[in-house]
Formats: structure tokens, C-alpha cells, sequence
């Protein structure tokens, strides 16, 4: 492992002032020994193949394995974990395809959307109905140029409806606690080959549809229409109070003005607030997940960087990894109060939480990672 120092691995200036009331208890007692992660990667230059799977990190053993792993088609984006032990991953914007990988590591189902008449192609991230029964998935039709909700079958993924996102280029998508979706539509024209034009006529907005049928119940927007709203997380306080955390990436022609952009949105209640105007430098959010008590982490891989935000200091982004590629996050609860990330890096896996101490695990091979990762479970 690189020098704390010299690479400033973690930092933890700060969090102190960020979270005064749990102060910086050991992980004693209810040790979390292992962890299961659903990821995507490819080999270590671009070219290499992309991979699906499933990775085991030991955190006695300091080891990470892969457990799994399949060859995609092309790159992947998002990666949905399903109740059943299977691996849903998508296909990046534009998608062509949707595979699922089952518990043992096989190919159990694959669709191209080349073989459907509609002409949306996949944004890259897709979720589970509340009933279970059929998936929803980020689309864009590029007859049109407006975002659209895929309904798939569970079993076969053969889309059964198609529904309006009230916007363009939705991207990432979640269910609220009664079931309906909650769409953040990026706004970014973009041309089949995934070319942005025209950055003039962004149109971002988070919009919440009926998940029975797809009908418009809110939509909201921020005063910068250069900001594209891209990535969504819930997290909850310990009062049981939700949260919406909302990953953004701006689109400024100026790069000052870029560079300077907020990176963080937040749903509280019905109203869609812009907390701090801190930023990473760069003006791009690539993930978001949960954190402590009603808090978020969000990654910006074009500086190196994982940063904390905390409703208990609303105006402060502090900084928790500094290394190459920070980028795919995902939350991990670990000891009491819980609220820790897991980061994925240029280097391997970081696992940062508020009360237990750092980690860090390098790759079983020189690989890298893609944009997104979920943790699957813990014991």
C-alpha cells in the first residue's frame, strides 16, 4: 500500500466537524468479515474486453477475489442485483443490450434491442418494480430525441410498454418508497453515436412517475439549465427521514464556470435544494451513495476524488479519498451507526466509514473498473 502522506490516501480533515456526535469509535464488537460486490471491468488498456461479475473482498484476509466473472458485448454501465442471486447489467448509452447473469456465474438470459422495432436504445440503468414483476429501464428514443421508460417482463426482459420521462436523456432511475420512479433525466442532446450537440437546448429535470402507469405526478428543475441531473441515492436519518441525493455533471461552455459548478442536488420532502455550492474543481459528480445518517458520498473521478456531504453541515463537501479514478461508490453499512462507501479506484478498493477503521484492497489483477458498483451483501 502506497504511503498515507505521499499519496494522500484518505482524508479525514474534517469529518469530525461534519459528524460531532459519533466521534470515532472502533469497529468493535459486530465485525463485518466479508462483502459481496456486483461490478464490471475490463483489462488494464483500452481495447480489453469488459467484464461482468461478482467480486468477494475478505477484509480479515486484506484479499479481493473474483468470485465470477462473464465477457460483455460491449461496455457496460449499470448493474442491478436481483432477489434471486442473478446479475442484471446494461449496456451503455446507447444500449443494445441487456444480460442476465445468474448466482453460479452463467449467462442465463441476453436481449439485443437490435431485434425490436422501437428505436430507444438503453441509457445504462434499470430497477425492479415494487411488485416485482417487470423492470424498468432508462431509454432514449432516437427517432424522437425524448426520454422513455422501458416496461420488461422480469423473466425474458422483452419490454411490454414504453412510458415518457417528461424530458431528455433520463439516466438513472429509483423507486420511491410507494413504488413510483423517481427519473433523473440528464437533459444532454445527444446524437445515436453519443455525441453531445446543440448543449444550448439542455433540458435536465428529476421527474416522479406512477410506477402502475406512468403518469407525470411531479417534476423538478434547478436554475442552471448547463447542469445535467445524472445519478440518484436515497439515504435515511436516523429519525427515519429520507433524502434524495442527486449526482450532477455540468456543461458549461465556460470551463471556469464549469470547474466551479455544484456537483450535489438533494430531494427533502417536495423540495429540490441546492445545499452548498462547494465543487470538486472539475463540475462532475460520476457516482453517489449513501452515507451517515441521511448523508451522501460522491465521486469525481476526473480529480481523484470522494467527498462527504452531511445534512448536519449543509454547506460543506469534505473530502474522504484522494486517489486516482475514484469513481464507483457504493454504500456499505459495516459497525454501528453504519453509513460507510465503498470506493472503487485506478489502484483497488477503498472501504472509508465514520467509526471503523480504512481499508484498502488492491485489485486480484490489473484491471479497470467501470463507473458503477452494488454491493450485494455482508457477512
Amino acid at each position: 500500500m502506497m504511503s498515507m502522506n505521499r499519496r494522500h490516501f484518505l482524508k479525514m480533515l474534517g469529518v469530525c466537524g461534519v459528524l460531532p456526535q459519533i466521534g470515532l469509535a472502533s469497529a468493535a464488537g459486530g465485525e463485518v468479515r466479508s462483502a459481496l460486490i456486483a461490478a464490471a471491468w475490463r483489462g488494464p488498456n483500452p481495447g480489453d474486453t469488459y467484464f461482468g461479475g461478482v467480486l468477494a473482498a475478505d477484509w480479515q484476509k486484506k484479499k479481493l477475489e473474483i468470485r465470477h466473472a462473464v465477457p460483455l458485448p460491449t461496455r457496460p454501465h449499470g448493474l442491478l442485483p436481483e432477489a434471486d442471486g442473478s446479475l442484471l447489467v446494461t449496456g451503455v448509452r446507447p444500449g443494445a443490450w441487456l444480460m442476465r447473469i445468474d448466482a453460479q456465474g452463467a449467462v442465463s438470459r441476453q436481449i439485443s434491442l437490435e431485434d425490436d422495432a422501437s428505436t430507444a436504445r438503453l441509457n445504462g440503468h434499470a430497477i425492479t418494480s415494487l411488485s416485482g414483476d417487470v423492470i424498468y429501464t432508462t431509454e432514449t428514443d432516437f427517432k424522437s430525441g425524448r426520454g422513455r421508460i422501458g416496461v420488461r417482463d422480469r423473466v425474458s426482459l422483452k419490454k411490454i410498454d414504453e412510458w415518457d420521462t417528461y424530458g431528455m436523456e433520463p439516466h438513472q432511475l429509483l423507486l420511491d418508497a410507494d413504488g413510483h420512479l423517481m427519473i433523473a433525466n440528464g437533459g444532454i442532446p445527444r446524437t445515436p453515436t453519443d455525441k453531445k450537440f446543440d448543449l444550448q437546448r439542455m433540458d435536465s429535470s428529476l421527474v416522479r412517475l406512477d410506477g402502475a402507469n406512468g403518469k407525470l405526478l411531479r417534476k423538478w428543475t434547478v436554475d442552471d439549465s448547463r447542469l445535467s441531473l445524472r445519478h440518484l441515492a436515497w439515504s435515511h436519518s436516523a429519525a427515519g427521514r429520507a433524502y434524495l441525493g442527486v449526482a450532477m455533471q455540468a456543461e458549461h461552455d465556460d470551463p471556469a464556470r464549469r470547474a466551479a459548478a455544484p456537483i450535489l442536488a438533494v430531494l427533502d420532502g417536495d423540495e429540490l435544494l441546492m445545499p452548498t455550492r462547494a465543487s470538486d474543481g472539475a463540475g462532475y459528480a460520476g457516482d453517489i451513495a449513501a452515507a451517515y445518517n441521511g448523508g451522501f458520498a460522491l465521486s469525481s473521478n476526473q480529480v481523484g476524488l470522494a467527498q462527504l456531504w452531511h445534512p448536519g453541515a449543509p454547506d460543506k463537501l469534505v473530502p474522504i479519498v484522494e486517489l486516482q479514478e475514484a469513481y464507483a461508490l457504493t454504500e456499505w453499512a459495516g459497525p454501528n451507526p453504519g453509513g460507510g462507501v465503498l470506493v472503487g479506484t485506478g489502484l483497488g478498493l477503498v472501504r472509508w466509514h465514520p467509526t471503523a477503521k480504512a481499508v484498502f484492497l488492491p485489485w486480484p489483477k490489473p484491471m479497470a473498473l467501470d463507473n458503477h458498483w452494488t454491493l450485494i451483501s455482508e457477512a
